[in-house]
C-alpha cells in the first residue's frame, strides 16, 4: 500500500517554483485544449458544409502562449478555408483571438483542473484555465473530450504486449478518495523496466483492497496480451500480488520494498529511538554484500529485539526477499529497493484529491490517474546500468551485484 512520500520541487530561471504535478497538468492542459480545439473546429465545419459552404481544415494560426494558473500553456488555434475562394473567419469560442491572460487566474485553478476529467465539470474547468470564452462550450465539444479521455484509456487496456520485454516489475495499490464519505477507490498499478532500460505503466485496474484475486486477474490479463515473465518484481510486503505472482508468473523472484519495510518498522517503534533505528535499516540495505547485510540485521535484532520485539519480527520475516537485488548487477540496486516510481508519481496526486471532496467519481478518477501515468513515463528516466539488462535476460548469474564467470 503507498504511503505518503515527498514532493520535490525546483525553481525554474525566471523564479518560478513548481513541482512535478505542476508540470503534469501543464502537460494535460496542452493537451486538453487541443482536444478540444479539434472538436471545435469539427463541429464548425460541420455546420457550415450543413449550409452549403465547401470547407475544409487549413493547418494552424501561428503558435502562442496563454498564461494560467498552472504557468504558460502554448496553443494552436485551427484554421478553415473555404475550396471555392471565399474567405472564413473562424474564431475559437475557446481561444478567443487576442487571448494572452486567462481572466480567472487563482490558486485553486489545478485543483479545478483535477476535477475536469468528469464531462460535468469539463466547462467549468476549461473556463478557470481559459476565461470567459469556454462558456460557450457545446455539448458537442464536451461529449468529444469525454470520448477522448475514455477511448484512449480502453484502448490503451487492450493493447499488445508480446513484442515487449519487462525485465523488473514495481507493483503497488493506491487508494483514491471518491465523493463524500463513500469508500476509497484502490488501484492496483503496475510499472515495468524494458529491455532498453525504460520504464513504461504497464497496468492500472481498480482493484479490490489490494487482494490476491484482484492482483490475480490483471496479471493474467498481462500474460494474455502476451506480457511474458518479468525475471523480477518489486512491491510492499502486505500486497496480494505475491501470491497472484507465484501463480501466474512462477519463476519471477521477489524484492520487497525497502522503503514500505523502513515504514512499518517505524509503526512498532516509539518516536524516540525512531531516528536511530532508520540509520541502522540504512546500514542494512546499503551493506555492499548480502553477508554485511546480514551481519547488518543481527545487529539491528541484538539492539531492538528485547523492548520491541514486533518491530523485528516485521523486518526479519521477510529477509530473503529484502535482499534479493544483491542477485542481480550492482548498478541496479537503487532502482531495485523501492517502488518509488510509482509512488513519486501518483502519491501527491492522492492526497491533494482527498482534500477536494466530490472531485472524482470512479470512472473519472481512473481516467485522470492514467492521464497522469502516461504523461509520467515521458519524464521516467533510463535505469543506469541499462546495457547489463542483457545480461540478466540471458540468464546469467550475479552474486553481490558482480556477474559469476562461468566454469571452465
Amino acid at each position: 500500500m503507498t504511503i505518503l512520500s515527498p514532493t520535490f520541487a525546483h525553481e525554474h530561471p525566471a523564479g518560478l517554483v513548481t513541482d512535478g504535478v505542476t508540470e503534469l497538468l501543464r502537460s494535460h492542459a496542452r493537451s486538453l485544449i487541443a482536444t478540444a480545439l479539434e472538436a471545435e473546429v469539427a463541429s464548425v465545419i460541420a455546420e457550415l458544409k450543413a449550409a452549403g459552404s465547401d470547407v475544409i481544415r487549413n493547418g494552424y494560426l501561428p503558435e502562442r502562449s496563454v498564461t494560467t494558473a498552472i504557468g504558460d500553456v502554448t496553443v494552436k488555434v485551427p484554421r478553415i478555408r473555404s475550396n471555392d475562394g471565399g474567405g472564413v473567419n473562424f474564431t475559437s469560442t475557446l481561444i478567443p483571438k487576442y487571448l494572452r491572460r486567462s481572466r480567472s487566474i487563482s490558486a485553486w485553478a489545478a485543483y479545478a483542473y483535477l476535477k475536469g476529467v468528469s464531462e460535468a465539470d469539463m466547462a467549468q474547468v476549461l473556463e478557470v484555465i481559459l476565461g470567459e470564452g469556454a462558456k460557450k462550450l457545446t455539448p458537442s465539444v464536451v461529449s468529444s473530450l469525454k470520448k477522448e479521455w475514455t477511448t484512449s484509456f480502453e484502448a490503451w487496456k487492450k493493447r499488445d504486449l508480446s513484442q515487449s520485454t519487462f525485465t523488473y516489475l514495481y507493483a503497488d495499490g493506491i487508494y483514491q478518495q471518491l465523493r463524500g464519505d463513500n469508500p476509497k477507490l484502490c488501484v492496483l498499478v503496475i510499472v515495468g523496466v524494458d529491455d532498453a532500460g525504460n520504464k513504461h505503466l504497464v497496468a492500472l485496474e481498480d482493484g479490490v483492497r489490494e487482494s490476491a484475486q484482484s492482483w490475480r486477474e490483471v496479471l493474467l490479463d498481462l500474460k494474455s496480451r502476451g506480457m511474458g515473465a518479468p525475471t523480477l518484481a518489486v512491491g510492499d510486503g502486505a500486497l496480494g500480488f505475491w501470491s497472484a505472482l507465484s501463480e501466474v508468473y512462477g519463476t519471477t523472484r521477489h524484492q520487497r520494498c525497502w522503503f514500505h519495510k523502513g515504514s512499518n518498522v517505524m509503526n512498532y517503534l516509539p518516536k524516540s529511538v525512531q531516528g536511530k533505528a532508520r540509520a541502522d535499516l540504512q546500514q542494512i540495505w546499503m551493506s555492499p554484500s548480502r553477508a554485511e547485510a546480514h551481519t547488518a540485521i543481527t545487529l539491528f535484532r541484538n539492539k531492538y529485539e528485547d523492548k520491541y520485539p514486533k518491530a523485528v519480527g516485521c523486518l526479519t520475516k521477510d529477509t530473503d526477499e529484502l535482499l534479493a537485488f544483491y542477485d542481480f548487477p550492482a548498478a541496479h540496486w537503487a532502482h531495485l529497493r523501492t517502488t518509488n516510481v510509482i509512488e513519486s508519481t501518483f502519491a501527491t496526486l492522492r492526497h491533494r484529491t482527498i482534500k477536494v471532496k466530490g472531485a472524482f467519481s470512479k470512472e473519472s478518477a481512473m481516467a485522470m490517474l492514467f492521464q497522469l501515468g502516461i504523461e509520467a513515463e515521458k519524464s521516467w528516466r533510463k535505469i543506469k546500468g541499462s546495457e547489463r539488462l542483457a545480461e540478466v535476460i540471458s540468464g546469467v548469474s550475479f552474486s553481490d551485484g558482480e556477474a559469476e564467470m562461468l566454469a571452465g
